[in-house]
């Protein structure tokens, strides 16, 4: 087995363990997030946490992990290819450089040929869970993920099913790229102040936390788009960008930043969570099995 295939399979398999981490951790706030950036003005839910209680309220608690079935079963394959595609991104740049370190401007690069690589996976799943995130009382339209799925695809077939991936790549690229950027940013800070490659249980943490934060400045936005998006019935919108406009018309430009409390609130455990799971499955890989790790 070569480097290069060694260092990939690490990453995809320690990536899907750092991704169950991620939305065990994170889905309460994700689904806050969806629900107060599907609402038109304040109509339902004067903020976070008036969201928070109502929903508990009206729902009961497990009301907050509505739609997790679908990232958590995609979640394994989504964030293993996101990794792998950060591995590849590191490996075509040391393929050409006389340095084995990449800085962590270069890990970005590597960054968003991983969020390239999940948005084909990432958007069909983030559509059915925000069509049964925005699901509150009364009859529900869909039983399930695979119902959304069904029902989608009946109503306008693969192309229903995949809305909203061109807004996806917008959102997730750039977004990608900030995270891993970030991260290894924290950590060599971590590093030149250990005097030591190896950091605490709580830099990395730290790292993964600043991570998240780093991946929404840029993301927070496109996301609102692409929820209203795929939320919205069939022939709303021409396309993605068709949100724009009437976002800005009706809300003006804190509409594009709806959700920002529950996001902030939810990226730096889960974020922290995933890098946490990342950093420990590849601990224990090369443990059981040394090899070669970039």
């Amino acid at each position: 087995m070569g480097k290069q295939e060694a260092g990939g399979l690490r990453s995809f398999v320690a990536g899907g363990t750092g991704g169950v981490c991620c939305v065990a951790s994170g889905q309460p706030f994700d689904t806050i997030k969806v629900r107060m950036q599907n609402q038109v003005g304040g109509a339902l839910y004067k903020n976070s946490i008036d969201c928070t209680v109502k929903t508990i309220r009206n729902e009961g608690f497990f009301a907050l992990y509505k739609g997790m079935a679908a990232p958590l079963v995609g979640v394994v394959p989504i964030f293993a290819v996101n990794f792998l595609g950060y591995s590849h991104g590191k490996s075509l740049q040391l393929m050409n450089s006389k340095s084995q370190t990449l800085s962590p401007l270069q890990h970005g690069f590597a960054g968003s040929l991983g969020g390239l690589y999940m948005t084909a996976l990432i958007a069909p799943g983030e559509r059915i869970k925000c069509l049964l995130q925005i699901q509150t009382t009364g009859p529900a339209k869909y039983s399930g993920p695979m119902d959304v799925l069904k029902q989608s695809y009946r109503e306008g077939g693969i192309r229903n099913v995949m809305r909203g991936t061109v807004i996806t790549a917008v959102r997730d690229m750039p977004a990608s790229g900030c995270y891993f950027a970030a991260y290894e940013l924290t950590k060599s800070r971590f590093r030149a102040a250990n005097g030591s490659d190896d950091l605490a249980f709580w830099q990395v943490l730290v790292a993964g936390g600043f991570a998240g934060w780093a991946n929404w400045a840029w993301g927070i936005a496109p996301d609102v788009v692409k929820t209203r998006y795929q939320t919205a019935p069939e022939g709303k919108y021409k396309s993605a960008m068709s949100v724009v406009p009437e976002l800005y018309k009706t809300e003006g430009v804190k509409g594009f930043f709806k959700g920002l409390g529950p996001i902030a609130l939810r990226a730096w455990p889960a974020n922290a969570c995933c890098m946490l799971g990342y950093e420990m499955a590849l601990k224990a890989m090369n443990w059981a099995a040394p090899l070669p790790e970039y």
